[in-house]
């Protein structure tokens, strides 16, 4: 069974940095597509980073682009977000989640248990 351990969330101001990180066990990390999901108070769940099991391709969505910073390393079996110029609509849980396949369609298979990320002065 898969099991993928978040850290690094808290409290930052407005305009810090934050730096994410997952890591996952009991498998290898290269056998995976990763993601980064965060969902705010009231809001639903949305994907905002993700990178392809082979590491071609590193999407984001447009709220975070320029921002944010997704990376894997699969000899450590972690994969991080960097979180730059933090605004308080970034506040939100942020969820890890990994799948064989995709995580960019449907649900993907494993999930953190989610880290909370709050941007306030």
């Amino acid at each position: 069974q898969v099991q993928l351990e978040e850290s690094g969330g808290g409290l930052v101001q407005p305009g810090g940095s934050l730096r994410l990180s997952c890591a996952i066990s009991r498998r290898a990390l290269s056998g995976y597509a990763v993601g980064w999901f965060r969902q705010a108070p009231g809001k639903e769940r949305e994907l905002i980073a993700a990178i392809s099991r082979l590491a071609l391709t590193t999407w984001y969505t447009d709220s975070v682009k320029g921002r944010f910073t997704m990376s894997r390393d699969n000899a450590r079996s972690t994969f991080d977000l960097q979180m730059d110029n933090l605004s308080t609509e970034d506040t939100a849980i942020y969820y890890c989640a990994a799948d064989p396949s995709t995580v960019q369609f449907g649900q993907p298979q494993y999930w953190g248990q989610g880290t909370q990320v709050t941007v306030s002065t």
